[in-house]
Parts: C-alpha cells; structure tokens; sequence
C-alpha cells in the first residue's frame, strides 16, 4: 500500500512540473508576442519619421532653390 501512495506522488509530482511547464510556455509565447508587437510598432514609427524627415528635406531645399531664384 506504501508503494501505490509514493507512485502517486511521484506521478503527482511528474503532472505538476509538466502543468508548470506547459504554463511556462504559455507565457514565454506571450512575452514573445507582445515584443514582436512593440518591435513592429518602432519600426513603423521610425519609417513615420523617415518619411517626415525626407518630406522636410525636400521642402526646405525646395524654398531654398525659390529663394535663390529670386535673388537672381
């Protein structure tokens, strides 16, 4: 009878750390997915700029060139 209860605790225990296991997955999935998330969101946020910084550029060298044109 002793061993039936050891055998239990112990498939307890084996049940257990695989519960934790596949909980741990879990989570690790979710960290993983919510990185991703914030890494797409920077990216779009540093191609925002970079358009914004090339539209800048351009309208600056744009009233530039008027301005010499004028001046001529």
């Amino acid at each position: 009878m002793l061993g039936f209860a050891r055998l239990g605790g112990l498939l307890g225990a084996i049940a257990a750390l695989v519960a934790l296991l596949i909980i741990l997955v879990k989570q690790l999935i979710a960290l993983v997915g919510f990185v991703m998330f914030v890494l797409k969101i920077a990216i779009v946020i540093a191609f925002i700029g970079l358009l914004l910084l090339i539209a800048i550029t351009f309208l600056s060298a744009r009233r530039k060139r008027r301005r010499e044109d004028e001046e001529l």
